[in-house]
């Protein structure tokens, strides 16, 4: 397992007035700093500084999200209303419903 797999975010943060790098592989996480380059630097230290630990003390850890196989496909539960809604949606677009989804989840970003 590679830390330097993990997916790292540095947003800036109004409420701290600091950018804030995060960690997804490790939601709990987080480095406050004035400068955005030190808040990824942080929080990428941070996070090796949580790997090196979990090895010592024998735990799992996480599968870096950039290093995992994904299939193309999930499964979302919805409420009859909103499946019909949809299915009429991608039948005026002439599309399928699955193509329909998928473009409204990209365009969602």
């Amino acid at each position: 397992m590679n830390a330097a797999h993990f997916t790292y975010r540095v947003t800036w943060s109004p409420e701290d007035a600091e950018y804030v790098g995060t960690v997804a592989e490790f939601p709990s996480l987080s480095w406050l700093d004035a400068d955005e380059r030190a808040a990824f630097d942080g929080i990428r230290g941070l996070a090796a500084q949580v790997v090196q630990d979990l090895r010592e003390a024998g735990e799992e850890v996480p599968e870096a999200l950039a290093d995992r196989s994904y299939s193309g496909k999930f499964q979302v539960r919805t409420t009859p209303a909103r499946h019909r809604e949809l299915a009429i949606a991608a039948a005026e677009a002439g599309v399928s419903m699955n193509r329909l989804v998928n473009d409204r989840l990209a365009s969602d970003r």
